[in-house]
């Protein structure tokens, strides 16, 4: 099989650099090879981010798609959970978001789902796509091109989103957004109108030269001004999100960073209540939190490999009713199973005002009875290598090993994951203890020397 050169065909989507990798030629025949490979039947929804690049290539794929019969609808600058509301309405065929969500500024890619929001991979169609351009893709153009016109789909996104909650229980409250020159801002304010809230804004328009920096709050450098504002408002919460803002991040009052593995679990124990005895679906990095709270609410957890492909696959079959990763990706079974970053904010601020606790305190007991390292990444030449070689050296332990995702070794007090990127030369670590923060940092610098 042919390779495609400087290609931008990834595992989960499309990303690399422009022009290099992705322009609007090749967003052109891309449309042409989804047209083929998935074959939709119905129109193809898409939405676009901020970047400078994404109104063009949203054009070019609607044109390749276009010609080869197929139906586009433009949903507009939107985040990509919006193009999933579109996808999963009735009679439409798939949706397509260009967005390279948090990478830099001179990238650009295209997220690719289905009908019904069923996301497109590399193992449902992606590698055919590639395959098609490699060989060198001749266009076509049908006797009946497709249709290309604007659908409005926004304000029935948000009644959709807001129904997660019972706006009249949201108490007032202060917080500070940040959405970092991303697509979230024109979303959250749509959302949040009526709702009493007092709101300072950060970053609040999308900008696509990104003039105050990537927006990814993963990075510890791009939390610091939101924790500083949270401070100097005197908030209940900040909130943070990346540029499509499929995942969203949560400051409490102090300006703490809360990882994302405790919002798993305190969102899986809220929606639990009010639907018991359902299915959770969880990545396995961090595990022992969320497998209690899940447990204490008499809810059933299955742990799944980390991957939107393969959490929403997982959901769909078992019909879960809530799946979350540590990487703060939130999955909702009544938003077609698809990740979004405004209902999780929502919901916070529902359990705040419902339980008269603060985000700290509906997490602090969770830190102190299973603390975490967070995601450490390591740089490394040989992925397997490393993963043998630290296998072969906790092999006298005799620890329970898992396979769900890289290695998951558990021992008495401790555990922990250890998965190569699917992308780049990268090793992934999470440690996490029970109630032991001494023993956190001892296994996880042993582990750092082990990596190397």
């Amino acid at each position: 099989m042919q390779t495609l050169e400087n290609s931008p065909f990834k595992a989960y989507d499309i990303r690399g650099r422009v022009p290099d990798q992705l322009d609007e030629e090749r967003a052109f025949l891309i449309g042409q090879a989804f047209a083929r490979v998935i074959q939709p039947d119905g129109p193809v929804a898409i939405g676009f981010d901020m970047r400078l690049t994404s109104q063009s290539l949203a054009a070019a794929l609607a044109r390749g798609l276009n010609r080869a019969g197929v139906d586009t609808r433009d949903i507009g600058l939107c985040g990509t959970e919006v193009v999933y509301h579109a996808a999963s309405m009735d009679g439409m065929g798939g949706g397509i978001m260009i967005t390279a969500s948090h990478n830099p500024a001179d990238y650009n890619g295209m997220k690719l789902v289905r009908e019904q929001a069923i996301p497109i991979s590399a193992d449902t169609g992606l590698k055919e796509m590639e395959a098609l351009l490699a060989e060198g893709l001749e266009p076509v153009t049908v006797e009946q091109p497709g249709e290309h016109r604007r659908l409005s789909v926004f304000d029935e996104y948000v009644e959709r989103v807001r129904a997660f909650v019972d706006t009249e229980r949201l108490g007032s409250a202060r917080v500070v957004v940040n959405a970092g020159n991303g697509c979230a801002g024109p979303a959250f304010d749509a959302i949040a109108e009526g709702l009493p809230l007092s709101v300072t804004r950060l970053h609040h328009e999308p900008d696509g030269r990104f003039p105050n920096g990537v927006p990814n709050p993963l990075l510890p450098e791009n939390r610091e001004e939101t924790a500083r504002a949270v401070v100097e408002a005197g908030a209940d919460l900040g909130i943070a999100w990346d540029g499509d803002f499929d995942r969203c991040f949560f400051f409490d009052h102090t300006g703490r960073f809360v990882e994302g593995y405790y919002l798993v679990g305190l969102f899986a124990r809220q929606l639990l209540e009010k639907s018991p005895g359902e299915k959770i679906v969880l990545d396995p990095r961090l595990t022992w939190n969320t497998l209690a709270e899940v447990a204490d609410a008499g809810g059933t957890a299955l742990v799944n490999k980390s991957g939107h492909a393969f959490i929403k696959e997982r959901m769909r079959s078992e019909n879960a009713l809530y799946g979350g990763e540590m990487s703060a990706h939130h999955y909702f079974r009544d938003f077609s199973y698809c990740d979004s970053g405004m209902i999780p904010w929502l919901l916070l601020l529902e359990r705040i005002a419902t339980t008269g606790k603060s985000l700290a305190e509906l997490v602090d007991e969770r830190i102190r009875a299973f603390p975490c390292s967070g995601e450490i990444n390591f740089t490394v030449d040989d992925p397997q290598a490393v993963m043998d070689r630290v296998l072969q050296h906790f092999a006298p332990d005799d620890p329970k090993i898992d396979r769900t995702d890289g290695i998951s070794l558990a021992f008495d007090a401790w555990r922990f994951n250890l998965r190569a990127s699917n992308t780049e030369p990268v090793i992934r670590l999470n440690v996490e203890t029970r109630a032991d923060e001494d023993l956190l940092a001892d296994k996880t610098e042993l582990l750092r020397t082990l990596i190397g």
